[in-house]
């Protein structure tokens, strides 16, 4: 994958814009059939040669929107948007948005989501928002979680797919983030007026597929995380070794070697953190460990590389604008205090001793 990968960004004339990855890597059947062994080979090369902000836009469509589609396409062969959409999706043709997280609630409790849809036997009225939506701007159509009854139950939520230029949707951008190429922008929805045919899956079955696909989506998040610590590492220590201080190199100095020593560790928990979730019987909860692991890893990792470097860290493009593009890691896919209360509940059983 990581060689297909390659292969496919090498006819690009600019890697920062999505849209023309999206579409380099659809044109050659990198999309179709793609899986989560398939993630470590193709974000890693993604890291090596794209901006943070087009990685992110491709991470979140691999790993959670178009296998949310495909389940749908799977089940279901009858020709309509959702195929067609997949379909455009899988070639490269078009950009998906995922929007979970909602303008009116906390982004980690979706129990509290105010994106609401009525349904009856031939169409739907969508109302609501959704805020910080990766590919917000550049997708054609938002794979919608929303609210179709009130009670504050799994049960009550479904997926709709929903075209970005229908009456009554409008997208704004979200401004001053660092995460340029992503797309990031809030999706408003005003009486959308759709078919029943835009709905993906059953009524009642959008909570269990977005807690079935974060799974997912966290681990892509884990091995994006292992490799960035690779490629920022090899770099840091590259510096240090060619850097000189006093009569020697900065790598002779053995509190420099010693603070570096403490980044590789950091990166191994996280390589290993994916390691244990890729062969885990409880990929909920170990997504969980997983997202808590590269969240604080990754920091430390890009924190203590842009302090041995120093002011080369604050060049334009260095390791403190990575840094902070990067703390997303804490936030997408779940908030950390979100993720330490749900590994709390499963305390007994990750630590053997319930009976």
């Amino acid at each position: 994958m990581a060689a297909r990968t390659g292969a496919a960004l090498r006819g690009l004339t600019t890697r920062g814009d999505a849209r023309a990855v999206w579409r380099a890597l659809g044109e050659h059947g990198l999309l179709r059939d793609l899986g989560p062994a398939d993630l470590p080979g193709l974000l890693g090369t993604l890291d090596a040669h794209c901006p943070v902000g087009v990685v992110l836009s491709v991470c979140v469509q691999v790993a959670s929107a178009l296998p949310v589609l495909r389940e749908q396409v799977d089940a279901v062969p009858e020709d309509g948007p959702v195929r067609a959409a997949y379909l455009d999706a899988v070639a490269g043709r078009a950009t998906l948005a995922l929007a979970a997280t909602d303008r009116d609630g906390a982004g980690s409790d979706l129990m509290e989501l105010g994106t609401t849809v009525r349904l009856d036997d031939r169409s739907l009225v969508l109302d609501g928002g959704k805020r910080w939506i990766t590919n917000a701007r550049t997708a054609g159509h938002a794979l919608v979680l929303a609210r179709h009854r009130p009670q504050r139950h799994f049960t009550s939520f479904v997926w709709v797919l929903v075209p970005t230029d229908a009456p009554g949707v409008r997208v704004s951008a979200t401004r001053g983030t660092p995460l340029s190429g992503a797309g990031l922008g809030d999706l408003h929805f005003d009486q959308v007026c759709l078919d029943r045919s835009y709905l993906v899956g059953r009524p009642g079955r959008g909570m269990v597929s977005f807690a079935r696909h974060i799974a997912t989506e966290r681990f892509a998040g884990g091995v994006w995380a292992a490799a960035m610590c690779r490629r920022v590492l090899a770099d840091t220590h590259r510096r240090l070794v060619d850097r000189p201080l006093g009569g020697g190199r900065a790598w002779d100095n053995a509190a420099i070697r010693e603070r570096f020593a403490r980044c590789v560790v950091e990166a191994w928990r996280i390589q290993a953190a994916c390691d244990a979730h890729r062969v885990s019987t409880e990929p909920l909860v170990t997504s969980m460990l997983l997202k808590v692991s590269v969240a604080q890893g990754l920091d430390v990792v890009l924190g203590e590389c842009a302090a041995l470097l120093g002011a080369e860290a604050y060049a334009e493009g260095g390791l403190a604008q990575l840094r902070a593009a990067a703390g997303m890691f804490a936030t997408a896919g779940g908030a950390t205090g979100a993720m330490l209360a749900g590994i709390a509940e499963h305390v007994p059983d990750l630590l053997g001793s319930r009976p």
